[in-house]
């Protein structure tokens, strides 16, 4: 990283590479750790001196990444003393849980279920406690799993997009301009974030046709497995199936505006007010879907059919 920079620099070229006695460059890997040490302890001063007797709060959120490995965010906020997590038994038990182990330190540190994340589970018991609602999303997280298996199928789907893509634009079915069709990815619903399962559904009628092709090779590829083929064929089949569609397309008119209240609700400057009418104007929406938006649904699915 130094030869890089000096090769851009000439003074760090010069005094550092150049002049520097070959024990005095601060490069070696010993070094290097008691410099990023200091710069870590320095930072750590500053937020102590900042915040002072000052009331603060500590945000931990922890995810999985892409690799599967957890990974956690720490924020610190200055706020009445409190705390917020999910419902996780190692977050809010009595006894052995993180809240308890704060009330130790600070009594007046209350804990507070996080009710964005109440919100999100609502949503997700909710939906399951509808049988078709429940079979569509295992038939769902079942089909992206097959496509996304390996980074093959995902450069697989990625080059039908773009064939399909060029296609719409030759005979002008689509518009053109910087940040439009982007090429993308399935995208798995999880049981935390409701609106991951809005992405997925809209990921899937974004590429269902690619989606389709991709599945359809993999089904009659000879150097699959018998596995390969099979879970290809099921998923294929469960796709092009009428009542998966119907509910697919169902599912992003309904959830599109549940997906608009849930971000709106969690807008920090939101008053009771506003959410109570925010609320009534979704249930109304959903109200005109229920009676007049049924024919345009049919229509929706009769087109990803044929």
């Amino acid at each position: 990283m130094l030869k890089l920079i000096a090769s851009y620099n000439k003074d760090v070229q010069k005094v550092v590479l150049g002049n520097a006695p070959q024990n005095a460059q601060y490069i070696a890997p010993d070094i290097q750790k008691q410099i990023l040490q200091i710069f870590a302890q320095k930072v750590q001063n500053e937020i102590r001196k900042e915040i002072g007797d000052s009331k603060f709060c500590i945000i931990v959120d922890e995810s999985r990444d892409v690799s599967k490995r957890e990974q956690m965010a720490i924020v610190i906020r200055f706020v009445d003393g409190g705390q917020g997590y999910d419902g996780a038994s190692n977050m809010r038990g009595e006894w052995n849980g993180l809240q308890a182990l704060f009330i130790k330190d600070c009594p007046y540190a209350y804990y507070v279920y996080c009710l964005a994340h109440q919100l999100q589970l609502a949503l997700v018991v909710a939906a399951r406690e509808v049988f078709k609602v429940h079979e569509f999303f295992k038939d769902l997280i079942f089909i992206v799993n097959v496509v996304s298996s390996s980074s093959k199928r995902h450069d697989e789907l990625q080059d039908r997009q773009v064939t399909e893509l060029e296609h719409l634009v030759e005979i002008e079915e689509v518009e053109t301009g910087k940040g439009l069709n982007q090429i993308g990815t399935l995208k798995r619903p999880g049981d935390t974030r409701w609106s991951s399962h809005f992405k997925s559904i809209c990921s899937v009628v974004k590429m269902f046709n690619a989606t389709q092709s991709v599945l359809e090779k993999i089904a009659t590829y000879r150097q699959a497995t018998c596995s390969q083929r099979g879970d290809a064929t099921y998923a294929l089949k469960k796709l092009l199936a009428f009542d998966f569609l119907f509910i697919l397309h169902v599912m992003q008119e309904l959830m599109g505006y549940t997906d608009a209240l849930c971000r709106a609700l969690q807008h920090k400057p939101i008053d009771l007010l506003n959410s109570m009418d925010l609320v009534a104007s979704i249930k109304s929406l959903i109200q005109k879907l229920r009676d007049d938006g049924w024919e345009n649904l049919l229509q929706k699915e009769l087109n990803s059919r044929f």
